[in-house]
C-alpha cells in the first residue's frame, strides 16, 4: 500500500524559507511520478512542482526561480525547497505520486494525474 507522509510545514515571514519533505513507502519509489500541490480554502488544488522517473522537473509559473523539487531515492523521500516565500504561498501543501506519468514541458500539473496523496502540511507566510 502506497503511503505518503509530509512534514516540514510551519509559519514563516515573507522572504523566508522552508523545506517540505514527503516520506514514501509501499512501492518502488524511484519509478514513480511525484509532485507537490497546494490548496487554500474554497479553491482547488494547484500544481506546484513535479519530477518524473527520469529526473525531469516542472514548476508552476508562480514558483519558478523560488522553489526547487528534488528526490532522494535512497531515502524514498521527496523534497520541496521553498525560498523567498510570499504571503500568497500560504496553503496546505500535498505530496502526490503516480506509477505512470511524466513531465511534459508547458503542460500544467493536474491533480487527476496522481493517484496517491499525503495528508498535507500547512505553510503560512506572514507579511
Amino acid at each position: 500500500q502506497v503511503q505518503l507522509v509530509e512534514s516540514g510545514g510551519g509559519s514563516v515571514q515573507a522572504g523566508g524559507s522552508l523545506r517540505l519533505s514527503c516520506a514514501a513507502s509501499g512501492y518502488t519509489y524511484k519509478n514513480y511520478y511525484m509532485g507537490w500541490f497546494r490548496q487554500t480554502p474554497g479553491k482547488g488544488r494547484e500544481g506546484v512542482a513535479a519530477v518524473d522517473r527520469t529526473g525531469f522537473t516542472s514548476y508552476a509559473n508562480s514558483v519558478k526561480g523560488r522553489f526547487t523539487i528534488s528526490k532522494d531515492n535512497a531515502k524514498n523521500t521527496l523534497y520541496l525547497q521553498m525560498n523567498s516565500l510570499k504571503p500568497e504561498d500560504t496553503a496546505m501543501y500535498y505530496c502526490a505520486a503516480n506509477l505512470f506519468g511524466s513531465v511534459v514541458p508547458g503542460r500544467p500539473l493536474w491533480p487527476a494525474d496522481f493517484g496517491y496523496w499525503g495528508q498535507g502540511t500547512q505553510v503560512t507566510v506572514s507579511s
